[in-house]
């Protein structure tokens, strides 16, 4: 059976080029990629997509297309991606969802279900999520997964908060 994680209102599953779509219209949106270090190309939207791909075949995990549950919908994207953060290999919880489906709790509700997935299902001692001190909306949904600051690092050329939850 095809990899996938459900909640009340989202399915999780694992992307295809089939999804260039949405993920080029997600990836190619300035407002959505504001903290994001450039907005890409539809090429480039294939290069993530493919990405991802690897990194099923690899970790077991990446980013997952979020598909609202009653409308079959794609509204995002979201997941679990291996980092090294300074010489450190983590488990990061990553998020994205389109402008059109803002202000719903749907970032903080597939983030909640990927860090269970961690806890519970892989197993992880640990998760953190990499965020901008200037992008207090993702801040938010960190800190309601029960995540703290942990340091401030660099990544990606940007100074990035290291937000981190341990299992309970």
């Amino acid at each position: 059976m095809p990899f996938q994680i459900t909640t009340p209102r989202l399915r999780l599953r694992e992307m295809t080029q089939d999804d260039l779509d949405i993920v080029a219209g997600m990836l190619g949106d300035a407002e959505v990629m504001r903290f994001y270090p450039k907005v890409l190309s539809r090429a480039e939207a294939a290069q993530w997509i493919d990405r991802q791909i690897g990194r099923y075949r690899q970790d077991g995990h990446g980013l997952w297309l979020l598909v609202e549950r009653a409308t079959g919908e794609p509204v995002g994207q979201a997941g679990l991606v291996r980092q090294v953060i300074d010489g450190a290999d983590e488990r990061e919880i990553g998020y994205m969802v389109h402008r059109s489906h803002w202000r719903r709790g749907l970032a903080t509700e597939a983030a909640l279900a990927i860090r269970d997935y961690a806890f519970h299902t892989r197993g992880d001692a640990r998760v953190i999520s990499l965020i901008r001190p200037v992008n207090e909306p993702s801040q938010g949904v960190a800190r309601k997964l029960g995540m703290t600051v942990e340091k401030t690092t660099t990544f990606a050329g940007f100074e990035h908060l290291v937000f981190a939850a341990s299992r309970g």
